[in-house]
């Protein structure tokens, strides 16, 4: 570790300006809900540090969480992943295979016992072992093994967190979440199908900061992006209000941009951030499309009524209860800002 370069050096070697440099660190400080004076312990945590360890599994899934964080914009994977932390094993990015692929996971675990980071994405399955295997070993037995010696583990993706897909009915493999399996080590879930690519980088960032992953709800999510739902923040919400709703894609409530409640959104019972950082640069997410949001963020979110279905006649309950659940997403947005102050404060004592 003490002959690896640290971030700012590597940083500063491929003419990342200070500027731009301190303006990733203010998006990052404000992505948490820390407070500005947060920045400067920010920029100096990543540029003294000496790339911690990443090892990377992928069991039951499509590929779309490196997809998307890939094509993250802000920061872009090369100056995140390759600059700030040590990728050291991706079935989809890295360089080895077959036998040179697995000795870079042991070296990596290895050498960083203690301290390295372990991100999955995809589900595990346990009604056989041969149903998913990498190089000959099941995923149970892969992830068993790797999460023994490390510092944390982040759940990326739903299937990862939550079972997603693999896990919906019948579920066939027995798809479990990481979380039904690891029990030792701190975990945290960054869910979404995919998941949003900021979020994914500002966990990674606050870890890489603070050597400690962030406060989380009570599916383990990070509260900073999962404290409220798309519905408490969506620029479509005063339609909601006022009761004025697209009944069909193409009828002039959809041309206006009113609300999708009616053609199945279930923005009012999904905590993510898609309404305010959203996607490609924060260009736009599914409702600004318009698309109503499926809940991919959410437990279960395959199995709980037809995604076209309003919520009203879904298996959410009564319409009462819809609006009731709003309600409750904006209280549970104001406990969310407190919990947030408090983090300030915090953070601001200790710096």
């Amino acid at each position: 570790m003490k002959n690896k370069p640290t971030v700012g050096e590597i940083l500063q070697a491929k003419g990342v300006s200070r500027r731009g440099f301190l303006k990733y660190c203010a998006t990052t400080a404000s992505l948490l809900a820390l407070p500005p004076a947060m920045i400067p312990r920010i920029a100096k945590a990543i540029e003294s540090a000496r790339r911690p360890s990443v090892i990377w599994l992928s069991f039951q899934e499509c590929t779309g969480c490196t997809e998307s964080l890939t094509r993250s914009a802000a920061p872009t994977v090369e100056g995140l992943i390759f600059d700030a932390i040590s990728l050291d094993y991706h079935h989809t990015l890295q360089a080895a295979s077959g036998d040179q692929a697995e000795a870079a996971r042991h070296a990596a675990m290895e050498e960083n016992e203690g301290g390295y980071l372990v991100l999955v994405d995809g589900s595990i399955p346990m009604g056989n072992p041969g149903f998913s295997t990498i190089a000959g070993i099941s995923n149970y037995d892969m992830l068993m093994e790797t999460v023994a010696g490390a510092a944390a583990v982040v759940s990326i993706g739903t299937c990862a967190a939550f079972g997603g897909i693999p896990g919906a009915n019948p579920n066939p493999t027995g798809a479990v979440s990481v979380g039904d399996l690891v029990k030792d080590k701190p975990i945290i879930n960054v869910p979404g199908c995919p998941p949003i690519p900021m979020v994914m980088t500002a966990v990674l960032t606050q870890f890489l900061t603070f050597g400690q992953l962030p406060e989380v709800d009570k599916y383990g999510r990070p509260l900073a992006f999962f404290g409220q739902t798309i519905h408490d923040r969506c620029y479509r919400r005063p339609f909601y209000e006022q009761g004025k709703f697209a009944n069909t894609f193409d009828d002039e409530g959809a041309k206006a941009g009113w609300c999708l409640y009616k053609l199945g959104c279930k923005g009012p019972t999904t905590y993510n951030a898609c309404a305010t950082v959203k996607w490609n640069q924060g260009t736009s997410f599914p409702i600004e499309s318009g698309h109503p949001c499926l809940g991919c963020s959410e437990p279960d979110f395959w199995d709980k009524g037809g995604f076209y279905e309003p919520l009203s006649t879904g298996n959410f309950g009564s319409g009462a209860k819809v609006a009731g659940a709003a309600a409750a997403g904006v209280a549970l947005g104001a406990v969310a800002a407190v919990a947030g102050r408090r983090r300030q404060a915090k953070y601001t004592k200790e710096a």
